[in-house]
């Protein structure tokens, strides 16, 4: 793997998740400050879109431009208006949500574990629930260990979910209705840890490490093409920037579930690295 420049632009946050590309500017959330935050890139300047009081708090773009927030702890998807006020977009039905993509069509993939380790609860399985646009709900898919990130790929037929405690990335073919289906291994990761995720242009996968402190491009089947290592735990990942070719990658140091507030505080930030292949698909 070649050695490469790791900026960093943005520091002193806590736990940050989701990366999301919006044209210039890179969407991430503060879980620690309960807070969704505009970046830009060039000046490093942050300006805080939404807050929610909730954790998980993770976001995706609508096809038409706005903004999904999964607020966990109520057990609501929120729709942030033009006005930047925050409404109801659906009802999830139980807390415990975690990370959330949207597909072209406008169908949101939301998943959720089946445990809450913060709380002691001992393991079950995880699933992915399916919102259509009509703000309907219904499980697609269980039996997931623990649903971390999940990417589309560019030609919007495969659904791929980061299984962080069976090592894997986990894909499912998605029908026109949205119905998740062909449920295969996409890729097994060895000793990874997959979290956040997301896909390029040439069919490959970059996931965020946690416990590995970086993060790696992998082909279907798990070969590793790629990697960028870190001073911390890589949380997830995003391709964006003009020609989506920068490598967008939020991270902190890690305490663990039983720590209260999971990172050491100020830890978070956000890393940037230019890759070869360009983004593609979604997030």
């Amino acid at each position: 793997m070649r050695m490469r420049e790791v900026r960093t632009l943005l520091d002193g946050r806590g736990l940050l998740e989701s990366p999301r590309r919006h044209g210039d500017q890179l969407i991430v959330s503060d879980w620690s400050a309960g807070e969704v935050l505009a970046l830009d890139p060039a000046t490093g300047r942050a300006e805080v879109l939404a807050r929610v009081a909730s954790l998980p708090l993770c976001t995706d773009r609508h096809p038409d431009g706005g903004m999904l927030i999964v607020s966990s702890a109520d057990g609501l998807l929120l729709r942030r208006a033009f006005d930047g006020s925050l409404v109801p977009y659906a009802d999830l039905g139980r807390p415990g949500w975690n990370d959330i993509v949207v597909d072209g069509r406008g169908n949101a993939y939301v998943n959720r574990a089946g445990f809450d380790p913060l709380a002691g609860e001992e393991f079950a399985p995880g699933s992915v629930s399916l919102v259509t646009p009509d703000g309907s709900v219904r499980e697609v898919a269980d039996g997931i260990a623990f649903p971390n990130g999940m990417a589309v790929t560019p030609d919007g037929s495969t659904l791929i979910v980061a299984d962080s405690y069976r090592h894997a990335l986990v894909a499912f073919g998605i029908a026109p209705d949205g119905t998740l289906s062909d449920r295969r291994v996409w890729a097994d990761l060895g000793e990874g840890t997959p979290d956040g995720i997301c896909a390029d242009a040439g069919n490959a996968i970059w996931y965020a490490d946690v416990p590995g402190r970086c993060c790696v491009r992998v082909a279907e089947g798990g070969a590793v093409l790629d990697r960028v290592d870190l001073d911390r735990g890589g949380f997830a990942c995003v391709l964006g920037g003009r020609d989506r070719r920068t490598l967008f990658v939020v991270a902190a140091v890690w305490r663990g579930m039983t720590e209260p507030g999971l990172v050491e505080p100020g830890s978070g930030r956000v890393f940037a690295t230019r890759v070869e292949v360009p983004g593609a698909g979604r997030p």
